[in-house]
């Protein structure tokens, strides 16, 4: 096959690549991120470059005007037909996550992370422990084999209802026995009752257990090192998710997994993504993936399947049905993971297609089913997932807010990272505006907490009515634009990409598309309850986004229900506590089982309701007034 040079700038970075391949594909291939929020259909308008040089075919698709009439064209659908040149603008392209790794510092509107004991009332019983056992020699009296002499020595201190071992274990069980003069040290794993042998190590390994708990979400992925021993995290990393260059939400990786026969690629991204991560905690803390005997894993539904490779084309359709809710141990081995190649690897159970492992294993640490009060656990991010209820019933649904508030979708939408407006503040005489970013760097963008606070402030300051649109009022700030009236948030002479950056009236539309489809799956939830507002006693809030919520003007634009403060606490990245937990007690992660099969999940597909609900949390803060008494016109 003919192959192409391409040469990326400002990069300056030459690849090679066949006929017929895609500018997105060959900037993937070439180690550069573009934002592609709809996985490569040419929809979303996000993958936006400029052929300097060169012949490419096709490129079209939904592009800005003014992005067309400056010579840009759509990567996804981009054809290389020459040796090419190609701009990639640094606004277009994925960059580092801000990730959350430790506690946040309280602040004006914020929650502080509250301190959840992990263990809580489960037993340190953790999934791999060490054993060290004294054997005795055989002779020509006592000849019995060398794994029978380890297996009856073993027994004695294992708790565990059986014992196996691999075959490429057993390989290296004689010479690591007499090397160790018959004194060794036995890394077992254990799993429905029993125990995988997973190293055998010659005299005694006073070293801990080491497990790695992960918490792969569909926008950013985190791992832990934990001591297994002491429950103690050691060394932590985070990145985003690099499947994102297939696509922001599950539907578009669904899609690209099935349409594009993908589904090997994704499972690769993911896979690689974690050992990534991992080599980094390796680094930080100095250990080898041979000392790594267990892993936990908490995804949503997609996310597991994918990490697994499984197709989960099935979950997008109707009935919406996946593979398996309960996923079977794997061998690090068979999925290319970087722990001891015979550790075992958990997937924590999801509940049904949008009700995710990282769900069930938020409830499991922030104990839900132990609870008398009723406690709302929310999920905030490219999906709303949420949980009510307490120990006597708990019940859950998925809200479709779409991702919105990780920045997709949105005109100069970004996820959090550095240069991103995270922060709004705005004058409500003069309509001017004031801004914090991260990294306090130039602005390049805003991401979702930013885009809370703005769409807040413009609806205090009367920028903006109920129902999104922009009004006519006295500033410079106001225009029209190519998809019509947008306010100025920052002028191109501050900014960061030397261009305007602006919300439209369409932005505002999508963020309030996606703040009622949450409150209406609150309601629903409430009303299957029979319940009213007020008899949520607690709700807890997880996840990244919720370190930078800011509570009271999710409550103005009615993303969240009008209760005091108090009842609102933010629990912080709850999928990798439950994978934290899972690891350090085999009580703990057989009651996840048990816990995701007692949610009643409510798909909200089915009947009016939902939708009923939905129009009606389509103005800010809502049609009926009275849900919200503490926002004042």
């Amino acid at each position: 096959m003919k192959k192409y040079s391409v040469v990326f700038i400002p990069d300056n970075l030459k690849i090679e690549v066949d006929a017929g391949t895609t500018l997105l594909e060959a900037a993937q291939q070439a180690g550069i991120h573009v934002k592609s929020t709809c996985g490569g259909k040419g929809t979303c308008g996000k993958c936006t470059v400029k052929v300097l040089n060169g012949v490419v075919s096709g490129g079209q698709g939904n592009i800005p005007q003014r992005l067309r009439e400056q010579g840009f064209i759509l990567a996804c659908t981009a054809v290389v037909e020459s040796d090419i040149e190609v701009e990639i603008p640094m606004e277009f392209r994925l960059h580092e996550h801000q990730v959350l790794l430790d506690d946040n510092v309280e602040n004006e509107g914020l929650l502080a992370e509250g301190k959840l004991d992990i263990l809580g009332d489960y037993p340190l019983d953790p999934l791999a422990q060490k054993f060290y056992v004294e054997l005795s020699p055989p002779n020509l009296m006592e000849n019995a084999s060398d794994y029978s002499r380890l297996i009856t020595e073993l027994k004695k201190h294992v708790p565990a209802k059986w014992l196996n071992i691999s075959n490429d274990v057993l390989k290296t069980l004689p010479d690591i026995l007499r090397a160790g003069d018959w004194k060794v040290t036995v890394t077992v794993a254990f799993y429905e009752g029993g125990g995988e042998i997973v190293r055998i190590t010659p005299g005694k390994d006073d070293f801990p257990a080491y497990g790695i708990a992960v918490d792969a979400g569909t926008t950013t992925v985190v791992v832990a090192l934990i001591d297994l021993s002491t429950g103690k995290v050691l060394a932590k990393q985070g990145t985003y998710n690099r499947q994102a260059d297939y696509g922001d939400d599950v539907i578009s990786r669904i899609i690209y997994a099935d349409e594009f026969k993908g589904l090997e690629k994704l499972q690769k991204v993911a896979i690689d993504t974690v050992n990534d991560l991992l080599d980094k905690v390796f680094e930080e803390y100095h250990v080898s993936i041979e000392e790594i005997p267990v892993m936990v894993v908490a995804g949503n539904t997609t996310m597991t399947h994918l990490f697994l490779g499984i197709n989960p084309k099935y979950i997008r359709l109707e009935p919406y049905i996946p593979s398996a809710n309960h996923y079977p141990v794997v061998k690090a081995k068979e999925i290319g993971l970087k722990i001891n190649p015979q550790g075992l690897v958990f997937n924590l159970p999801s509940v049904a297609s949008y009700v995710g492992g990282d769900i069930v294993s938020g409830a499991l640490v922030a104990e839900l089913d132990k609870k008398d009060e009723i406690t709302l656990f929310i999920d905030i991010g490219t999906n709303g997932e949420m949980v009510l209820g307490n120990k006597d019933w708990l019940m859950c649904c998925a809200c479709s807010a779409g991702p919105a508030f990780e920045g997709g979708g949105i005109s100069f939408g970004m996820r959090a990272m550095p240069g991103a407006i995270e922060r709004v503040y705005i004058d409500k005489n003069t309509y001017e505006v004031k801004y914090k970013t991260i990294g306090d760097k130039a602005p390049m963008g805003i991401c979702g907490s930013g885009l809370i606070d703005c769409l807040a402030k413009l609806r205090e300051a009367g920028i903006i009515d109920r129902s999104g649109k922009i009004q006519d009022v006295d500033t410079p700030r106001i225009r029209k634009g190519d998809d019509g009236p947008e306010y100025i948030l920052a002028f191109a002479q501050e900014s960061g990409i030397n261009k305007d950056i602006v919300i439209t009236e369409s932005d505002i539309k999508n963020l309030i598309r996606a703040k009622g489809a949450i409150f209406a799956g609150v309601r629903i939830m409430l009303s299957m309850a029979d319940l009213p507002i007020e008899a949520i006693d607690k709700i807890l809030i997880a996840g990244g986004f919720g370190n930078y919520l800011n509570v009271p003007d999710a409550i103005r634009i009615g993303l969240l229900p009008d209760l005091p403060q108090d009842k609102f606490d933010f629990i912080g990245n709850s999928s990798l506590k439950g994978a934290h937990l899972a690891l350090l007690s085999r009580e703990a992660l057989g009651f996840a089982d048990n816990l995701g099969r007692s949610m009643t999940y409510l798909e909200l597909s089915i009947g009016n309701a939902f939708m009923d609900e939905y129009v009606s949390a389509l103005f800010l803060p809502h049609t009926d007034l009275s849900l919200f008494p503490s926002v004042t016109e």
